[in-house]
């Protein structure tokens, strides 16, 4: 963050005369230096400190050799949401300042000690990483220090406000057996007898009359597997057509029509497939068993959370603006 100002008059007249570089001759033109962008009640926010949070966005997007009117849309896009993060990032810090939230010197040591070793960093890799971004270890500090005072007035005033019952609990792993409930698989055969390229209707009339015969051989109680490793020109016809097993989601639209509500050992009817005439066979249906809740309530309660905070944490923000003098000039 940059250099914090008291919005007073002097205040203002003594930045807004920053805004030339020295008095030129008439001739020659003010070269601005700095200027203020926003004012956030009795905060204001510098050109300055956008240019320096731009700067990396700026730098990626001209790297990516866009046309000069896409490059300036984009550029203005980010300006627009980085000042708005910082105008946020205002209020969060006159919230912070009074709640009179602190954090000592010590919380910062152990919030460094666990980014170095969530990041396999040891002191000479954060000290050279830090000349990497041309920050000391004091500008490191502070830049700690802001985040971890937000995290625990995020904590303050949404966090600890927000309750997930069992009941909201119950809801979410019933309403996602995908996750948490037993998944079913359907055990599969198949027959494929292919047809000329670019048949003649009799040709292909040919064909799956053959193929019919077989399902009234397999629907009389011939094996199926006999009659693939006989007749099929899949390459799984030594294995007597077996496909393995699938879940429905995986297989192809007309497939899963067929085969919904088939029983174990039950053939489809000959599907007309991009591979050729098919038949499948249901061999068998196996269920496994889901989660129990106990064993993912935790997992539950983690994820609900996290939706509820970000929402709460959102409209507290609105809240926070909706009360302040906020002025953004361009």
């Amino acid at each position: 963050m940059g250099i914090r100002y008291r919005l007073v008059l002097a205040g203002i007249v003594a930045t807004l005369m920053l805004v030339f570089a020295a008095t030129a001759t008439a001739s020659a033109a003010a070269e601005v230096i700095d200027r203020i962008v926003a004012v956030v009640n009795e905060d204001i926010i510098l050109l300055s400190e956008l240019k320096e949070r731009m700067a990396p966005f700026v730098q990626r997007i001209r790297s990516q050799g866009y046309d000069l009117e896409k490059e300036r849309t984009m550029i203005f896009k980010v300006r627009e949401e980085i000042l708005n993060r910082l105008v946020d990032e205002k209020l969060t810090d006159q919230e912070i300042k009074r709640n009179d939230l602190q954090v000592d010197d010590t919380q910062i040591d152990n919030t460094i000690e666990t980014i170095k070793k969530a990041n396999s960093f040891t002191d000479e890799d954060l000290r050279r990483f830090l000349e990497q971004e041309n920050m000391t270890m004091d500008q490191y500090r502070d830049k700690i220090r802001e985040q971890v005072l937000r995290s625990r007035l995020v904590n303050y005033e949404v966090k600890s406000k927000i309750v997930i019952t069992d009941e909201e609990i119950q809801s979410y792993y019933d309403s996602h057996p995908e996750i948490y409930g037993g998944k079913t698989r359907y055990h599969l055969r198949n027959i494929l007898m292919m047809v000329p390229e670019n048949p003649t209707d009799e040709e292909k009339e040919t064909v799956k009359a053959r193929m019919q015969i077989l399902r009234t051989r397999i629907q009389q109680g011939e094996s199926f597997a006999e009659l693939a490793k006989a007749f099929s020109q899949s390459p799984t016809a030594g294995d007597g057509g077996d496909l393995g097993e699938f879940e429905m989601g995986t297989l192809a639209p007309r497939i899963q029509a067929a085969i919904e509500g088939l029983e174990p050992g039950d053939t489809t009817e000959v599907l007309d497939t991009d591979a050729g005439l098919q038949l499948f066979y249901l061999e068998a249906i196996n269920r496994s068993e889901g989660k129990p809740i106990e064993s993912v309530k935790a997992e539950i309660q983690q994820k609900l959370f996290a939706e509820v905070v970000d929402k709460k944490f959102v409209s507290w923000l609105e809240t926070l603006r909706s009360q302040s003098h906020i002025k953004i000039i361009n």
